[in-house]
């Protein structure tokens, strides 16, 4: 069965009905929803500065997710890690996973956004080195012992309960990335499923004497939504979705891509897209069938500022007509 997933990005456009506090409430509902109904995990993410308010403080969010769920992964794709202090990334993630054992994946990934690295003061071109050295300071100081760096003597504590190298993983979504991955000697969460990632992964891994890593890239729709009427649902849900599309996709640098990213004018570019599965529970069902159990079923209920009333219709008719014929209970 594939791996089922919810992502939240808690954004609230001008034009949606709800306001940001609303979405975040509705936001953390249906988190713990998905969590009693068996998702594996619960994804978060982060940008700065974006006017809807897409969220900037994963981790902030993964303590609150973590604390009103009980079995469910919480992932953070991607944490931007140039933009932050590592000392303190890893003092964050040393409590969450003492609160939380074996509870927390983190991908750290360098970025993209100039406007971001800018409203930092860093520099934009130097993200991948800094993101190279910050990651190496990450794992150094989660090994609870007291280190050197920068001139000055580091120790991080509590030593976390779980291994590092099990719950941080390297992202990206260009060759350059994946290389990168395999020199920190850690698995890695791709952007898309570009061959050239998976070959320059292996090949950096067998030139550093790397053997214990993998890639992971995303096969799957990463939209789903359930209605007795589709053609009602899309009426109503339209304008979110092809709002969150375009913005995500005027993100996107030259020379890289990211699945969840669609290039679509209109909603009817979006009904032709694999990555938006919007059908009755039958048609929702087979289609979700046909991903490879090695695939990412994800939901985005809320995407685009979607009001929760719509959004939480969808997922009961999810869980009462296609999650029982897709997988055993939870």
């Amino acid at each position: 069965m594939a791996f089922l997933s919810m992502r939240q990005d808690f954004r609230a456009p001008a034009f949606a009905p709800e306001s940001s506090k609303e979405i975040y409430a509705a936001a953390l509902d249906q988190f713990v929803w998905a969590d009693e109904q068996g998702f594996d995990s619960l994804v978060l993410s982060e940008h700065h500065g974006v006017i809807d308010g897409w969220m900037p403080a994963p981790l902030t969010m993964a303590a609150a997710v973590l604390a009103r769920t009980s079995r469910a992964r919480v992932m953070i794709s991607a944490s931007i890690l140039p933009l932050h202090d590592p000392i303190r990334v890893a003092e964050q993630i040393a409590v969450l996973d003492n609160a939380f054992p074996d509870r927390l994946w983190i991908v750290f990934g360098a970025g993209y956004r100039t406007e971001e690295f800018a409203m930092a003061g860093l520099e934009h071109a130097e993200r991948g080195r800094m993101l190279e050295e910050q990651v190496e300071v990450v794992l150094e100081a989660l090994s609870g012992e007291p280190f050197e760096w920068r001139g000055r003597e580091v120790c991080v504590t509590p030593k976390p309960v779980t291994d590092p190298r099990r719950m941080i993983f390297a992202g990206g979504g260009v060759a350059a990335a994946a290389r990168r991955a395999a020199r920190l000697r850690l698995s890695m969460f791709a952007m898309n499923a570009d061959a050239a990632i998976r070959e320059a992964y292996a090949d950096e891994a067998a030139k550093v004497g790397f053997t214990g890593g993998f890639v992971l890239q995303p096969v799957g729709p990463t939209f789903v939504h359930v209605a007795e009427d589709p053609e009602k649902a899309w009426a109503e849900i339209g304008e979110y979705v092809l709002y969150e599309a375009q913005t995500y996709a005027s993100f996107q640098t030259p020379g890289q891509h990211s699945t969840p990213g669609v290039h679509a004018e209109t909603v009817d570019d979006l009904k032709a897209s694999p990555q938006y599965v919007v059908g009755t529970p039958d048609e929702v069902l087979a289609r979700l069938r046909e991903v490879p159990p090695q695939g990412g079923i994800t939901f985005h209920p809320l995407a685009g500022g979607l009001p929760s009333k719509v959004a939480w219709s969808s997922l009961e008719l999810f869980a009462a007509e296609v999650l029982p014929h897709l997988r055993p209970g939870p």
